[in-house]
């Protein structure tokens, strides 16, 4: 399994970054063998699936240094753990509610030195930090989501993105007017795993 797919979306990677991911997917198949982070079938395809689609929001919205982001519901690391990678210089701060999954993130932060990365076993709404923005995949509809990160999220934020996918009209309802819906599709565009996958950016209002 290589990394070409993410050198042909994002040529500039420095070495050590390039090391980064490589290690990465030998790091997640290992995992994989003892807790079931991620579903069988799609570990053929890690790379694509977990760190391409994590890295789409590097692609839509480059993150500044000294920012902190709130990987929220972020299970085995995703989208956080790509991101860190991508960005060195801003905080990550990642965070399930199940603890097997946090202990895979601890073990996969250490491995690749993410120094970048805090890992939390909890709910988002007990955290205490302000936030720059929420990332988010597929983890909750965007209601839960606005609820769950009204307390995080500093007053001139940049909100939420969340990586979805489907029909989105009945969960968007109400939020049009904050939301932006950026497909996949015009990212990737060769890739057609990501026809059907969507980024959904909501900015609170006092943004």
């Amino acid at each position: 399994m290589s990394i070409e797919i993410i050198e042909k979306y994002f040529p500039d990677l420095l070495d050590e970054q390039k090391e980064k991911f490589i290690q990465m997917i030998h790091l997640y198949r290992d995992w994989n063998e003892k807790i079931n982070v991620i579903s069988r079938k799609d570990m053929d395809d890690f790379v694509e699936r977990h760190i391409l689609h994590s890295l789409a929001i590097a692609k839509y919205l480059p993150m500044k240094d000294g920012w902190y982001v709130v990987d929220l519901g972020t299970g085995g690391g995703f989208p956080g753990i790509p991101l860190a990678i991508m960005f060195p210089n801003v905080q990550f701060i990642l965070v399930d509610s199940i603890g097997k999954k946090i202990k895979v993130v601890e073990a996969v932060k250490n491995e690749l030195q993410l120094n970048n990365v805090r890992a939390i076993w909890g709910r988002v709404e007990d955290i205490d930090v302000k936030a720059n923005l929420v990332v988010t995949r597929a983890v909750a509809p965007l209601s839960q989501l606005v609820t769950w990160t009204k307390k995080i999220l500093k007053l001139q934020s940049k909100g939420i993105i969340a990586l979805k996918g489907g029909d989105l009209s009945e969960e968007l309802h109400g939020f049009k007017k904050h939301s932006k819906v950026i497909p996949l599709s015009e990212i990737y565009t060769e890739e057609p795993f990501f026809e059907t996958k969507m980024i959904v950016h909501y900015k609170p209002a006092t943004s």
